[in-house]
């Protein structure tokens, strides 16, 4: 569940290996990258160099836009080529305005906006190389073997090969054996992390250097620079913000671990100490609701409806639940889609080509040719995922009056936060609401418990994972982790943050951070730390907003035109201000925090400390 990345992070999604184009081959590319020869390096010659770059983003990013939406949607030779064309264009413009922008960030007397946008441009590129012969040739090179390595990795199931979608399956699976798991996750880690080591190395090295060049400290602090904050407050707020919700992922921890114990006895699985990755029902243990059968509490499995069932009972198809998802937003106050809307997104999956059909949210033109791209199935899930992806479609509509460089949330985690609080409000109160289902059929307090456990098994869960994956790669990046240390300093913080150890001993010269596909990739971990968080801290204030008096998570705000008045304030600011402003127009803080997901999990809080008695807490 995504949308599509603004111009400047989307070349990613269409050319992933075409990261660092070198700058020999940028020859007029763009009339904005002839900065030297136009604008001075003066304050008013940086804001008017920013303003053609801007005016050239704008022509550019409609026919981009049209051109990549055609590919996700038509599958074909044709398509590819045209993306990969318009993705390496885009990619040449990326460079030469990072460049750019880094003298530009030089010059003395600039206004705080026009540093801001700077800023922005520097931070455009996914892997700066640096700019001498045959550096960004190499870095495209190592990108490319990295990702061609991860997309072909194979483990083994009972000394057969498995791929990467398979063995994420089979690790979910409750009827598997702790041997058979062993074996996947160690096959996985040391046939598909271990020999990227000495590549990643590698491109780490030239992406600092890349990064330095355009004024960094390091490659990390590149990526921290990104939050209205210098590189290290930064860091500093994420650690805070972890150690708020901390003691509910101990609880979690502390009781999943006795369930895993009861179940496999102690030659698996202590009572006490860290939990084995591989029982956790995911290849990175980053989200445990696959093994929920296992730890759910009795009776929890009845909640007294089914929300698969309530759409079949209202004979809903892929547009009437978009309609219903519709409905959502316009009973807040926002204006209905546009009749384009309806036209032009991808609902189903068609039967005569192939297509994208990961769930995905567009605006083509920067205004409103809005469009969602699914393949939607009259289920539970799918429902949930159209109000999630019809929030970023608010989101886009809300700020598309906004400067070219600030089409975007106010930070990273924004955008993906505000869709997961629209799926929090899929309440039983709202269900009620929109007719869909009796009064009666609400599932009574006690079946709360099961509720709030199955969701924290995947929210909560993953917040560490979230956290400590980036900051591995802060450390590799300013030399705290020593390259002797790769594979022990990964693991060390898996314990440190997740208290999770591996199955079997690991190599010192492995490389299992490698078995992740954003380590592979290269991409940024934060964000999810982020919005994992912030849907929270958002759906606490529009609940506040709204009145509401009962527990947290069974807040309806369907209907409340308050909320979306709120709402709207923060979602039209884009990314026009430093996002503690977008933050405080909706929430009322000016920092981002835990505490809403502390009091949203409250009930299971008290639950799993009665649980808990008498279990050694942590590891």
């Amino acid at each position: 569940m995504k949308f599509a990345a603004p111009l400047l992070r989307s070349a990613a999604a269409v050319l992933a290996i075409a990261v660092a184009v070198p700058l020999a081959a940028q020859d007029a590319a763009t009339p904005a990258a002839e900065a030297s020869t136009t604008y001075p390096e003066t304050p008013e010659g940086a804001k008017a160099w920013l303003a053609a770059v801007e005016a050239e983003y704008a022509a550019f990013s409609v026919e981009y836009g049209h051109v990549s939406w055609i590919n996700a949607t038509y599958l074909n030779h044709d398509s590819d080529t045209l993306a990969a064309k318009y993705g390496a264009e885009l990619t040449l413009k990326q460079v030469a305005f990072a460049n750019e922008a880094a003298r530009y960030a030089r010059v003395a007397g600039l206004d705080a906006e026009t540093a801001r946008k700077l800023d922005m441009l520097r931070n455009s590129i996914s892997l700066p190389a640096p700019n001498r012969p045959g550096a960004a040739e190499e870095l495209n090179d190592i990108a490319t073997r990295l990702g061609s390595a991860y997309g072909r990795g194979k483990g083994t199931l009972n000394g057969q090969p498995i791929n990467g979608s398979d063995i994420e399956a089979e690790m979910g699976n409750l009827e598997r054996t702790p041997e058979e798991l062993k074996e996947m996750w160690a096959s996985w880690h040391d046939n598909v992390g271990a020999p990227m080591r000495s590549d990643y190395a590698r491109m780490s090295a030239l992406a600092n250097e890349g990064a330095k060049e355009l004024g960094f400290a390091d490659f990390g602090a590149m990526w921290r620079s990104g939050y209205d904050m210098p590189p290290e407050q930064f860091a500093a707020e994420t650690e805070r913000m972890w150690q708020e919700v901390k003691p509910l992922y101990t609880a979690l921890h502390t009781y999943v671990r006795r369930k895993l114990n009861e179940k496999y006895g102690d030659a698996v699985q202590s009572r006490t100490g860290p939990i084995r990755a591989d029982l956790l029902g995911n290849m990175w243990a980053q989200e445990w609701g696959n093994i929920y059968p296992l730890v759910a509490p009795a009776g929890a499995g009845d909640i007294g409806y089914d929300l698969t069932d309530l759409i079949a009972k209202k004979n809903l198809d892929a547009i009437g639940m978009t309609k219903v998802g519709e409905q959502f937003f316009s009973s807040l106050g926002f204006a209905p889609l546009p009749a384009t809307f309806w036209e032009r997104s991808q609902f189903v999956k068609p039967a005569d080509r192939e297509v994208v059909c990961h769930a995905s949210a567009w605006n083509i033109d920067n205004v409103d040719d809005l469009r969602i791209k699914m393949c939607i199935k009259p289920n539970a899930d799918d429902f949930i995922t159209i109000h999630h992806e019809l929030g970023h479609n608010y989101y886009q509509r809300a700020y598309n009056k906004q400067d070219m460089l600030h089409l975007n949330g106010a930070n990273d985690g924004f955008h993906e936060a505000i869709g997961d609080m629209i799926a929090l409000s899929i309440t039983p109160e709202y269900l009620v609401q929109i007719d869909m289902l009796d009064p009666k059929d609400v599932p009574s307090a006690d079946k709360d418990i099961g509720l709030l456990l199955r969701q924290a098994m995947d929210k909560v869960a993953f917040l560490p994972f979230g956290l400590l994956l980036d900051r591995y790669r802060w450390g590799l990046y300013d030399g705290s982790i020593p390259e002797a240390a790769t594979n022990t300093g990964w693991n060390d913080l898996r314990l440190e943050y997740q208290g999770i150890v591996p199955p079997v001993p690991r190599d010192a010269a492995g490389f299992d951070a490698g078995g992740k596909y954003h380590i592979a990739g290269n991409v940024s971990y934060t964000r999810y730390f982020l919005a994992r968080l912030l849907q929270f801290q958002f759906y606490k204030a529009a609940c506040d907003t709204a009145g509401w008096k009962g527990p947290l998570h069974r807040c309806s705000i369907y209907g409340n035109k308050d909320v979306g008045a709120k709402l709207n304030a923060m979602l039209e600011m884009g990314a026009s201000k430093p996002w503690p402003d977008a933050l405080e127009a909706f929430t009322g803080e000016r920092q981002m925090n835990g505490t809403a997901m502390v009091e949203y999990f409250a009930p299971l809080m008290k639950w799993l400390e009665e649980q808990n008695k008498g279990e050694v807490a942590g590891w």
